[in-house]
């Protein structure tokens, strides 16, 4: 996971030369092969499977995590699971019912890139692993709850980080 400030919270950057996310985004990691893109999004094999098919589905654009989305961004997270059910119906997987698709949320991710997780059948997860992809976890946020979380407590965070703004600038408040 890379350890700059500046990844937390800034979802506007591009590319980031560091990231290997973006490096594979970018056609610039050799040892990765895409399964499948289309023009800001790409699809690949997770290197530590956890499950006969697991996947990870990536903007092209360097956002840093779940945490980094917000309302603008529920288009980008639909097109990033019907990417990666595309794939799974590529690889000839039919039953959508015992699939498992959804995000880790800091501090639980290891690559600092959005990266949404795609792994069937859900029924054969390595029984080691399953804690990581149990949805309504803190492990794993699946794509409605995300989208639950965009709408109702993104503002509030906002409103949190505002305040602690104005207490840090106006500094007689601890007087």
């Amino acid at each position: 996971m890379e350890d700059t400030a500046t990844n937390w919270s800034n979802s506007d950057e591009n590319y980031v030369e560091t990231c290997i996310f973006c490096l594979i985004a970018n056609k610039k990691d050799e040892n990765t092969k895409i399964i499948k893109e289309t023009k800001d999004l790409v699809c690949f094999s997770d290197i530590f499977p956890c499950a006969p098919h697991h996947y990870l589905v990536i903007p092209r654009q360097h956002i840093f995590s779940c945490l980094s989305l917000h309302k603008g961004h529920i288009d980008l997270v639909e097109r990033m699971a019907k990417l990666g059910k595309d794939v799974l119906h590529d690889q000839g997987i039919t039953d959508m019912t015992d699939i498992r698709v959804g995000f880790h949320q800091p501090p639980f991710i290891s690559v600092g890139h959005l990266h949404l997780h795609v792994l069937a059948p859900a029924s054969q997860i390595s029984k080691y692993m399953l804690y990581k992809f149990t949805p309504e976890t803190k492990y794993f946020v699946t794509k409605n709850e995300e989208e639950k979380c965009v709408e109702i407590l993104l503002p509030l965070y906002w409103m949190c980080v505002c305040l602690f703004v104005m207490i840090l600038k106006n500094k007689q408040f601890f007087k």
